[in-house]
């Protein structure tokens, strides 16, 4: 079992950052591809940033291509969204979530059913 907890968010105004960050427990982190979702009101949940097992692989929507970027750090069972040049439109809550490297192959997935292990998500605020 993987239980993953987020933090790092809160109100930020447009145009300025805020960095994310995923802490796992349990064991397996280092063979689990990772991923940002977010949601928020009148949307689909959206997938935001993935990263495969090992970092060499990575996705990112459209809308935060070049704005955000995910890393992990194996040593410490975490990983991070930074998120620049933020928009109101990135207002949402955002979940970390967990997925098997094996059951994908060697790359990322951006398939909500293909995640194994969910946070509580933490809410991204930004005011325009």
């Amino acid at each position: 079992q993987v239980t993953l907890v987020e933090s790092g968010g809160g109100l930020v105004q447009a145009g300025g950052s805020l960095r994310l960050s995923c802490a796992a427990s349990g064991h397996g982190f280092s063979n689990m591809g990772m991923g940002w979702f977010r949601r928020s009101p009148g949307k689909e949940h959206e997938s935001v940033a993935t990263i495969n097992w090992n970092g060499g692989a990575t996705w990112y929507a459209d809308s935060v291509k070049g704005r955000f970027i995910i890393s992990r750090d194996d040593a410490s069972n975490m990983v991070h969204l930074q998120m620049n040049s933020l928009k109101p439109e990135d207002t949402a809550v955002y979940y970390c979530a967990a997925y098997w490297q094996y059951r994908i192959g060697v790359g990322v997935t951006t398939k909500h059913d293909d995640y194994d292990y969910w946070g509580q998500g933490t809410q991204v605020t930004v005011s325009s």
